[in-house]
């Protein structure tokens, strides 16, 4: 059986004796522990060395996986990491050409640390080791790898939104990242949006050749597309949310007595829509004056990229919108808007999840957004909350029975609120259960699966049958 080698930006170093996990960490630790494999990537560290030194790589044998990390210099972690995936990629997926802040040194940089990685990865690979490589800081790490002479069968999979044309397009290193990108023998996205804007982005720069629904040849080389939205592990949530509670959570629960809890949680983004949240926040206070004394929202948004002034600048704007809405609506005896900017551990969170009545999901622009899938699996099936969930979401496509909204639009995103509020026990039930056989039918099992039997099914060779990675005859996918 083929070793799979797994690539990420940052791998989940074991810890304590144990692989840390979570979220897209189980579902990759889950893949490596069954067939054996290789998890490579940066371990977070910023080192004084150049970065090409042999010495520096870290090799951890545990469970059966091989854990490979390499640190980063300083200059590399400014311009590869946090310059061009932060400010200038992660803007432009999530549709915020505003805060792109381009410079030719950051591109150069980012295809040379790209570069770097996948020479010290090629020391580590065998003949037939299949290669699964992560999201957006490496978009240039096949063509790396087929440059240094690399002929493995190489998928990549994006878990942020791929924009439209008229975005990508914009950004001066778009036809390199394209082609770059045709290097991969499998591309994997969230939705078919994101799969149909990027074959049109393709298409605008050169002739995309279909050899099959969703094969393609393009800049000289076949790959296949395909969507695989990501899941979650349903069971394993909902037994974490379950059980007795901790003591503070059992005094919190008592200090809330009869009001309705509004919860919101993710990490302090402009993509997640937070002050458009506020506003439609204020304005069920505003339009739905019933619900005041009686409700509670708390935002929980722990810090993230704080080197970045796009994320200064959101949190100071967070900060004084709350205590502008709490000094306009609240009282002596209650404050309608609770302002969390710290982390709260998982399994302590799963928990919170469950004792609230409203999960309050709204990103501008989301790959998934896999809180929204978490919030409905630690319902109680008996009691469940209900979500009210951005359409601009890619989880929006798969739990339609949320309350799907505009979160540009602040008046129905209150008008959502209320429903949400005062939905009957018995519709909250339904929507819940259709929710809930979408996630186990869609688990991060079955996302895991599933590209993984495809870029299995993918046949490489050229015209005297020899393998390569850049000619391939593609069967029917299933």
């Amino acid at each position: 059986m083929s070793r799979l080698v797994v690539v990420s930006n940052r791998i989940a170093m074991p810890e304590g004796g144990k692989a840390s996990a979570g979220g897209l960490a189980v579902g990759i630790l889950d893949a490596l522990s069954k067939t054996g494999g290789l998890w490579f990537g940066w371990n977070g560290e910023i080192s004084e060395i150049s970065g090409e030194e042999d010495d520096d790589l870290q090799l951890v044998e545990h469970g059966g996986i091989t854990y490979a990390s390499v640190p980063l210099n300083q200059n590399d972690y400014d311009l590869y990491y946090c310059q061009f995936s932060n400010t200038v990629i992660w803007p432009a997926f999530h549709y915020r050409l505003d805060l792109v802040q381009y410079q030719r040194e950051a591109w150069e940089v980012y295809c040379r640390v790209n570069e770097q990685l996948a020479q010290r990865l090629k020391s580590l690979l065998k003949p037939d080791d299949i290669l699964w490589i992560h999201d957006y800081h490496l978009l240039p790490f096949a063509a790396a790898l087929r440059e240094s002479g690399v002929h493995n069968r190489i998928g990549f999979f994006l878990h942020i939104p791929f924009p439209s044309p008229e975005i990508f397009n914009a950004l001066p290193p778009h036809e390199d990242l394209l082609e770059m990108m045709c290097d991969y023998d499998l591309l994997g996205f969230q939705t078919e949006t994101d799969r149909i804007a990027f074959l049109d982005s393709l298409s605008q720069l050169t002739t995309v050749q279909n050899q099959g629904e969703k094969c393609h040849r393009a800049f000289g080389h076949d790959f296949v597309t395909e969507t695989y939205p990501i899941g979650i592990e349903p069971d394993s949530i909902k037994e974490m949310a379950a059980g007795a509670l901790p003591p503070k959570m059992a005094a919190m629960k008592r200090e809330l007595g009869d009001a309705q809890n509004i919860i919101a949680c993710e990490r302090l983004d402009y993509s997640k829509g937070l002050p458009e949240r506020f506003l439609a926040y204020e304005a069920l206070l505003e339009n739905y004056p019933q619900h005041r004394g009686k409700i509670r929202y708390s935002q929980i948004a722990p810090t993230s990229r704080g080197e970045v002034q796009a994320y200064q600048d959101i949190r100071h704007q967070l900060e004084t919108e709350a205590g502008r809405i709490n000094g306009k609506y609240g009282t002596l005896g209650w404050t309608p808007l609770y302002y969390l900017n710290q982390h709260f551990d998982r399994r302590l969170l799963m928990k919170i999840f469950r004792l609230t009545d409203v999960g309050l999901v709204t990103p501008l622009r989301d790959g998934m957004n896999l809180v929204a899938k978490e919030y409905v699996a630690a319902q109680d099936p008996d009691d469940p909350g209900v979500l009210v969930l951005s359409r601009f979401a890619g989880a929006a496509n798969e739990l339609t029975s949320a309350l799907i909204v505009n979160p540009y639009d602040r008046d129905e995103v209150a008008a959502a609120l209320d429903q949400a509020l005062t939905m009957s026990r018995t519709e909250r039930i339904s929507r819940y259960n259709d929710m809930m056989a979408v996630l186990r039918k869609n688990d991060i099992t079955f996302w895991r699966e599933s590209f993984l039997r495809d870029l299995n099914a993918i046949t490489l060779c050229d015209s005297e049958g020899t393998t390569t990675g850049n000619v391939a005859t593609f069967p029917k996918l299933a």
